[in-house]
């Protein structure tokens, strides 16, 4: 996998953090390469996942976020995304010098303890739960425009935005990648083989080779945890 090119389909300039996150871990290709060995028929995917791997690696690097979303069960693998990113994964993720201290001056007590249960982050935020703010969203205004709001609320240029759509098709999702694209971020797709519509949006679009939605749905699991593990991997792993 370290000789793929990879090839973008914006034009918007690569700058110096997203390049240094091109470069990665060797430990982190692994996990990417370990997925296809064990899964030859997501052979296919391989350069799209390490394209979306450099896209995520290079947000967080600059200080963004993920807000992710889907419908049904892409909703769940959206939160469960999101499960993995805001905590350990495979590794711990112990805090750094600088919280700790600052934790030091502010916990009475036993600031130790404290600092112990907390672990670093890679921010994401599923924009499929907010029951309250979606309901109201969908009954007042529009119910396919409830993530598209949400990518306006939270999203900031910089961020990524992942659309999980077995069909490439769900006009929600099309809408909140659209108002992601309107107002820089970063478009980071997950479908079926045909990739619909949203491949068409997407600056990465990972296709899982497969028709049929349980499929698809089964392939995506896999790649996103591979993507989880390679992501944590890269940011809290011991260095090569």
């Amino acid at each position: 996998m370290d000789g793929i090119v990879i090839k973008r389909r914006n034009t918007q300039k690569i700058d110096d953090k997203e390049m240094e996150a091109c470069i990665m871990k060797r430990t982190a290709v692994k996990i990417l390469d370990d997925l296809v060995r064990r899964r030859s028929e997501l052979g296919p995917c391989a350069g799209e996942l390490r394209a979306a791997f450099d896209l995520l690696a290079a947000g967080f690097a600059g200080g963004g976020k993920l807000l992710v979303c889907g419908n049904g069960g892409s909703a769940a693998d959206a939160e469960h995304i999101v499960g993995e990113l805001m905590k350990g994964f495979l590794l711990r993720r112990p805090l750094d010098a600088g919280r700790l201290a600052a934790l030091e001056r502010t916990v009475p007590g036993d600031w130790r303890a404290f600092a112990a249960s907390l672990q670093l982050a890679l921010p994401a935020i599923a924009l499929t739960g907010h029951p309250s703010l979606t309901t109201a969203f969908a009954n007042d205004v529009a119910a396919d425009m409830v993530f598209a709001q949400q990518v306006l609320g939270y999203g900031k240029e910089g961020d990524v935005f992942l659309g999980i759509s077995t069909s490439g098709s769900s006009r929600n999702v099309l809408n909140a990648a659209l108002a992601a694209k309107a107002f820089g971020l970063r478009v980071l797709a997950l479908t079926g083989n045909s990739g619909g519509s949203l491949a068409g949006l997407a600056d990465v679009c990972i296709r899982a080779p497969e028709r049929e939605t349980y499929l698809v749905q089964e392939a995506h699991e896999s790649l996103y945890h591979a993507l989880c593990a390679a992501l944590e991997e890269e940011s809290f792993g011991a260095p090569d």
